[in-house]
């Protein structure tokens, strides 16, 4: 009797699978920061970008190079300075002896994987140009538009502590942002892990190759992007979302709340995490793990509440137990 032929996976039984091999294949090199990662690669399959605020020595810059490796994505890196112009990001056109003709230098923008370093320590004009690329997933030089590769994620990063020589960037820019991830320090069995890794002289562009796989590539992405686009998000569940961003106009610790594109970062961001746990509908608990990332940056404390030393993240905990988890 001859076998029936095995079945193909589901989308999100394939996207789980995806998911699981790109843990593994990142824990080999880039050890803790499960917030970080999470957010990063939630963001990445849903069009998004993410900011981060970290103190210097945490390996944000070994973490996006093994993502770009493990994602078979191209990788790019800049250090925003106070002269940094937008040129310098977005490319300019130069003279070409040759055929006596102006042509277009792409700048480091175009990759699909850019490290945005200490993006507030240069003015608004350039990290403004930065964060108009994220929008358009294009840029504009001469009246000419050249587009982006997808996917495209942004990685932009800020110190928590130096405030000298930086510039905050204004709420609007802020909220292009799908989340904003806390790297903190790693627990005492992590540092020994990463003590035990990376205190020999190795080249780590010999050990990316050899010992980290390449797991995906930029079209699996935008392929796996679009599927998760078919994970059910039930109306309840819509309007439990709705209910916690209007909460945060209305908390009194709060002079500035979310606007609707948190809502529609969290909506998004749901059915990603959805899918990489396998499953083709949302539940709350989703919401609940990321409403932190997608919201602690698109609030702003009161004078008074800044005073008394609150927190964010405390405020916002407090407000997710405030309204009523609905029965999905």
């Amino acid at each position: 009797m001859t076998p029936a032929p095995a079945s193909e996976p589901t989308p999100v039984a394939a996207t789980r699978a995806v998911f699981d091999q790109m843990i593994q294949e990142i824990g080999k090199i880039f050890v803790g920061q499960d917030e970080l990662v999470l957010g990063s690669l939630v963001a990445l399959f849903s069009s998004g970008h993410v900011l981060v605020e970290s103190v210097p020595g945490l390996g944000k810059t070994l973490f996006v190079r093994t993502l770009g490796r493990v994602l078979g994505c191209a990788f790019s890196r800049i250090q925003f300075t106070a002269d940094l112009m937008p040129s310098d990001i977005t490319g300019a056109p130069i003279f070409d002896l040759k055929t006596q003709e102006f042509r277009f230098r792409p700048g480091p923008v175009f990759t699909q994987i850019l490290l945005a370093d200490e993006i507030n320590r240069s003015p608004a004009k350039t990290h403004a140009a930065l964060l108009e690329i994220m929008q358009e997933y294009r840029v504009t030089v001469d009246g000419r538009s050249h587009a982006l590769e997808r996917p495209f994620l942004v990685m932009a990063t800020q110190n928590p502590i130096e405030s000298e020589g930086t510039y905050n960037l204004p709420e609007a820019q802020l909220d292009r942002f799908m989340f904003k991830l806390v790297a903190d320090y790693p627990a005492a069995e992590e540092e020994a892990r990463i003590l035990k890794l990376h205190s020999l002289p190795d080249d780590i562009n010999e050990r990316l190759e050899q010992d980290v796989a390449q797991v995906t590539s930029p079209q699996q992405i935008v392929a796996i992007t679009r599927a998760n686009s078919l994970v059910r998000v039930d109306d309840r569940l819509l309007d439990y979302i709705n209910r916690l961003v209007r909460r945060t106009r209305q908390w009194p610790a709060f002079y500035l709340g979310a606007s609707p594109r948190a809502g529609l970062a969290l909506v998004k961001a749901v059915r990603t995490l959805a899918a990489f746990e396998g499953r083709d509908y949302a539940i709350p608990d989703d919401v609940v793990r990321l409403a932190l990332p997608a919201l602690r940056h698109r609030v702003m404390l009161t004078a008074e509440a800044e005073v008394e030393g609150q927190r964010v993240d405390d405020l916002l905990r407090e407000l997710l137990r405030s309204v009523e988890v609905p029965r999905t």
